[in-house]
């Protein structure tokens, strides 16, 4: 069965003037010339890209969209009509979003936030910017410490309201925030808590995960500053997340690790790395 608007694996059937066919269930699909990777054989499998075109027949592509069906992703609108806009995704013919699944009317040179899916009536692929009718926190398959894929949805007054795993809503509070984030940023985290079906999420990997992994920032950082960073207990939390991008708490677990893995050495004006 062909899936519209996701990646299918087809054999070519035969070649053309203008490109070559592909195996569909009851129709040959064209992938064009331009498409067609070299060296290309008939009886070869292709993995491509399957949608309509303008003329509402199936075609595929080798290109890669910025999203697929179920995907939820930021889209630039370049151009609208009275039924909708349509939104650049990456293919040669834009991704169309109904009136009726706009929050407000889109302008041309704006980024959305949107999620694809697939149109029952018409068979083609759409996107719309309601995305949280299409998420749920009935059912919620997660625990602490569960590692999560986190959008940035929208601001409120604790922090931001995230997309889970593309299916649930979360909380990231502006306490686990230690840098600018952007409304619709792809970032990894994990779960704090699931509580009351509600998920208050954070960014990175919890516990020591973590600090390892900024243990290697912070080792990178020495070795590009000559072995040694004026940074210590006593610099300001401001100075250290504006040069680490972490946390002072982070920072000082992240440097008592590095310490008992005689990696550094403190002084009394910042870090210096240990010579091997």
């Amino acid at each position: 069965m062909i899936r519209v608007g996701e990646y299918n694996y087809l054999r070519v059937k035969k070649k053309a003037e203008f490109g070559v066919y592909l195996e569909g269930v009851d129709q040959e699909i064209l992938l064009p010339t331009r498409f067609v990777p070299a060296g290309t054989k008939v009886g070869d499998e292709l993995k491509v890209f399957v949608y309509h075109d303008s003329e509402n027949r199936l075609i595929a592509t080798t290109q890669k969209p910025y999203g697929a069906v179920g995907d939820i992703v930021s889209l630039k609108a370049v151009s609208t009509t009275h039924q909708g806009a349509f939104l650049d995704w990456g293919l040669m013919k834009d991704i169309f979003v109904p009136t009726s699944q706009q929050l407000s009317k889109m302008v041309p040179g704006q980024e959305y936030l949107v999620k694809i899916y697939l149109d029952e009536l018409t068979g083609r692929v759409a996107a719309t910017e309601r995305i949280e009718s299409t998420l749920s926190n009935e059912n919620i398959a997660l625990a602490e410490k569960d590692p999560v894929d986190i959008i940035i949805y929208r601001r409120t007054q604790i922090g931001y309201v995230v997309i889970v795993n593309n299916t649930h809503l979360g909380m990231l509070h502006h306490s686990d925030i230690f840098r600018p984030v952007d409304i619709g940023e792809k970032l990894k985290g994990f779960v704090r808590q699931v509580k009351d079906n509600k998920i208050d999420v954070a960014l990175g990997q919890p516990g020591f995960k973590k600090v390892e992994d900024e243990g290697a920032k912070i080792l990178r950082l020495l070795q590009e500053n000559n072995g040694y960073l004026p940074y210590h207990d006593k610099s300001t939390p401001e100075e250290i997340q504006a040069f680490f991008g972490m946390s002072k708490k982070t920072f000082k677990m992240t440097t008592g690790n590095l310490y008992k893995q005689q990696k550094i050495v403190f002084t009394q004006t910042g870090i210096k790395s240990v010579e091997e």
